[in-house]
């Protein structure tokens, strides 16, 4: 009986263990990318340029303001 309840306890702690390692890395990817987008005004305007637009200034600071926006939406929203 006391193996049994070792092997349970250890996979328990395994279980875990493993739970909060995913729910602390996912917080950490969420806050880097909050940080530092993967999207910057120069990619934007390097693929509004490969789309046929002309990547004004004005149009890219809007479009990067949307993103940041939506990026924002998401993130309160979970």
């Amino acid at each position: 009986m006391n193996l049994g309840l070792a092997i349970l306890l250890i996979v328990l702690a395994l279980a875990g263990g493993v739970l909060l390692g995913m729910f602390i890395s996912r917080k950490q990817v969420e806050k880097m990318l909050a940080d530092k987008p993967v999207l910057d005004e120069n990619a934007l305007r390097v693929m509004m340029s490969q789309m046929g637009q002309k990547p004004s200034e004005a149009k890219v600071q809007q479009a990067f303001r949307q993103i940041k926006a939506q990026q924002k939406q998401a993130a309160t929203k979970k």
